[in-house]
């Protein structure tokens, strides 16, 4: 292998991720109960973006870590929560969410994030909306 193609290899390995396009983005979420008389459309931010990824065909060549496939998450993120109008006394009104503060790429992690790709929209309101702007 020539000294160019392994130092360029070793380049890419290592400052990959500053090409990463990873970042804060908006996002309306739809919420609804089914005993309260609306749905509530909240305007957020979740972390969206492309992530540098590696083919897994050179893995006699590189590292473990190296072949890592990463995917936009969260870096730094807050609940907070909104309150869906219209439920009766009997009904607990309130959802929390969470709002992106900061982004990385990195491994998904199950206990905050969807790491499927959804392929049907779900996103979407059976009863009259209401907006929250948060």
């Amino acid at each position: 292998m020539s000294p160019f193609f392994v130092m360029s290899l070793l380049f890419g390995l290592t400052f990959g991720q500053t090409a990463s396009l990873c970042a804060p983005s908006e996002y309306t979420i739809h919420v609804e109960k089914r005993e309260c008389a609306y749905c509530l459309a909240i305007n957020t931010t979740i972390c969206a973006g492309f992530c540098m990824t590696r083919d897994s065909n050179g893995k006699k060549l590189l590292l473990k870590n190296a072949l890592s496939q990463n995917v936009c998450t969260y870096k730094e993120m807050l609940y907070q929560t909104a309150l869906i109008p219209g439920c009766p006394h009997h009904t607990i009104p309130y959802y929390s969410y969470p709002v992106a503060v900061s982004c990385k790429c990195g491994k998904c992690n199950t206990d905050y994030s969807d790491c499927v790709r959804e392929r049907v929209r779900t996103n979407y309101c059976t009863k009259p909306q209401k907006l929250c702007n948060k």
